[in-house]
C-alpha cells in the first residue's frame, strides 16, 4: 500500500465509516489537533525522566490514539448496518479519567501550594509539558465546538480536560524534580 493516495488532492478526507469532508471541517480539526497532541506527548516521553511518567504518558498516548478514533468518526457511522459498534473494542471510560486524577494526586502530595502563577520555562522538558498542555487546551477547544454541532462522547471532552490538568501539574512535578526554578508571575505595578 502507497502512503498517498491522491483522494485528498482536492481538499476533502474520509471519516470513519467513509463520508467525505473538507480538510478545514470542525471534526478534522477536532482529531488533528488531539494527533498533534500525542506527538508533543511522544516528545516528552523521549526526555530524560522519572519511567513511572514516561508510563503513564504512553497510557495516554494509547487513549489519544482512542479519542482520535471517536473523533472521527461521525454519530450517523457509529454503528454498522449488522448493528454492531464501528469502535466496538475502543472507548474512553472513567476509568481512563480517574487514572490521570489518581496520577495528579500523587504527584501534588510531593508539590507545594501554588501560591503565584507560573510562567512556563525552566527546562526543556518542563517547557515541552506546557506546550502539550496549550496544544490539549487547543483540542478542548475544538472537540467542545464539534460536540455543539455534532454530539459526541462527552467523555472526550472530560478527558482532554483532566489531561491539561495532569500536563501542567506533571510540569510542576518536572521542575521540582529537574530542580528547575519556577518563576513566579510578577504583577506589574
Amino acid at each position: 500500500m502507497k502512503v498517498y493516495t491522491k483522494t485528498g488532492d482536492k481538499g476533502t478526507t474520509a471519516l470513519f465509516g467513509g463520508t467525505r469532508v473538507p480538510k478545514h471541517h470542525i471534526r478534522i480539526e477536532s482529531y488533528g489537533t488531539v494527533d498533534e497532541l500525542n506527538s508533543y506527548i511522544g516528545l516528552i516521553r523521549d526526555q530524560e525522566m522519572n519511567p513511572l511518567y514516561k508510563a503513564v504518558l504512553i497510557e495516554v498516548q494509547d487513549r489519544l490514539f482512542t479519542l482520535g478514533a471517536i473523533l472521527a468518526t461521525p454519530p450517523e457511522k457509529e454503528v454498522l448496518k449488522n448493528g454492531q459498534k464501528r469502535l466496538q473494542n475502543l472507548g474512553l471510560t472513567e476509568t481512563d479519567i480517574e487514572y490521570l486524577e489518581n496520577e495528579i494526586d500523587k504527584m501534588e502530595t510531593d508539590l507545594p501550594p501554588m501560591t503565584h502563577f507560573v510562567l512556563p520555562g525552566g527546562h526543556t522538558t518542563v517547557s515541552y509539558c506546557h506546550i502539550a498542555r496549550c496544544v490539549c487546551r487547543r483540542a478542548e477547544r475544538l472537540a467542545t465546538h464539534l460536540h455543539e454541532e455534532e454530539p459526541t462522547d462527552e467523555l472526550v471532552l472530560k478527558y482532554l480536560n483532566r489531561l491539561s490538568d495532569y500536563l501542567f501539574v506533571l510540569a510542576r512535578k518536572l521542575s521540582l524534580d529537574l530542580h528547575a526554578d519556577e518563576v513566579p508571575w510578577i504583577p506589574r505595578k
